[in-house]
């Protein structure tokens, strides 16, 4: 198979990693100032998130250089087309990852107040902007014969780019109310479970009508039944987390972000960056792909290093399995060495 479709489902692969996994980071974001009523819960659902939250950013750092040294050509014109909204969520990243590690470093409410704010924002921007980002990408943007993408802000703010925003905005913080019902007890697990039907009332017609309108517009044969299983699997969470079977819940709130993410790229196959002035200056797999040379070296080094990657994201996972409560907390907010607690 050519090396090039081949890295092209691989980046496909990465973002889905990002999104499943990231995605439950940015909704405990989210939910942070809504859920935790004192600090010692607002603590728990943070210390829920800190031992993996780091871990999961390396997936899209992983996908952009991927994109980077396998289509320079689409790099280089969604991260300058896409210039502006890119940096808010690099932004949004820089301010939440400085929160988490300051947070607890004073002990004075109006301190982890400004910080919490920064959490809130720095999860809520990106969930919004990459289904924006994403969206437009599937739809095409204005861009002339030499690649450049001609598009402006407002260009981007379409109404299909913007459910797109919504879809995953409203889809993570479903995903993360799931992962707290998971991953804590007492007051903040039984607060996740009450919120999950008011997050679905958004998320689910968000994501349905979200799918629906790619599928039309833009999807395949192939891409139908992945759109019907990603919005199945969306109302069996709900189904789920009512009856309190959360592990089930929280699989099916994966399985929706992941086959959705396939449907984008299935959507947008055998295109990378479609041109909306003149199909013909569209990115495709091919003519922005690196040389074979290049794919074949990248290809023995992911072949080598990410099962290693895999197996240490796997055992970290496996080592902070349990249930977070406020007997873990300590009664004073401390500030301790670990990444990522508060």
């Amino acid at each position: 198979m050519d090396l090039a479709v081949i890295w092209f489902a691989a980046i496909a692969v990465l973002w889905i990693g990002y999104f499943v996994l990231e995605g439950f980071d940015f909704g405990v974001g989210i939910l942070l100032p809504f859920l935790g009523r004192t600090n010692t819960d607002r603590r728990v659902m943070i210390n829920a998130i800190g031992p993996v939250w780091d871990g999961n950013e390396v997936w899209v750092l992983t996908a952009g250089g991927a994109m980077f040294a396998a289509f320079p050509a689409w790099y280089a014109s969604l991260f300058s087309g896409f210039y502006l909204p890119l940096l808010v969520v690099l932004l949004a990243l820089i301010a939440r990852g400085v929160a988490f590690e300051y947070r607890g470093k004073v002990d004075d409410e109006r301190w982890r107040a400004r910080w919490d704010q920064a959490i809130f924002w720095g999860s809520a921007l990106p969930a919004l902007l990459w289904g924006v980002a994403f969206a437009n990408i599937v739809r095409g943007v204005p861009m002339d014969a030499d690649h450049i993408v001609t598009a402006g802000l407002l260009d981007l703010l379409n109404p299909y780019a913007l459910l797109g925003g919504l879809t995953t905005l409203s889809l993570f913080t479903l995903h993360g109310a799931m992962f707290l019902s998971l991953k804590t007890g007492g007051e903040v697990r039984a607060q996740a479970r009450r919120a999950v039907p008011a997050i679905a009332l958004v998320a689910v017609p968000a994501a349905s009508g979200f799918l629906l309108w790619t599928q039309v517009s833009y999807g395949t044969t192939w891409t139908l039944p992945l759109a019907a299983v990603a919005a199945t699997a969306l109302i069996a969470a709900v189904v789920l987390s009512l009856r309190g079977r959360e592990g089930w819940s929280f699989t099916a709130t994966a399985t929706t972000i992941a086959t959705a993410t396939v449907v984008l790229f299935g959507s947008l196959f055998p295109n990378v960056l479609p041109s909306t002035t003149n199909p013909l200056y569209s990115l495709t797999v091919e003519n922005a792909s690196s040389a074979d040379y290049t794919l074949t070296v990248m290809t023995w080094v992911a072949v080598i290093f990410l099962p290693l990657v895999l197996a240490y994201q796997s055992w970290s996972y496996w080592v902070f399995r349990k249930r977070i409560t406020r007997e873990h907390i300590e009664p004073t907010p401390a500030y301790t060495a670990h990444s990522g607690t508060a």
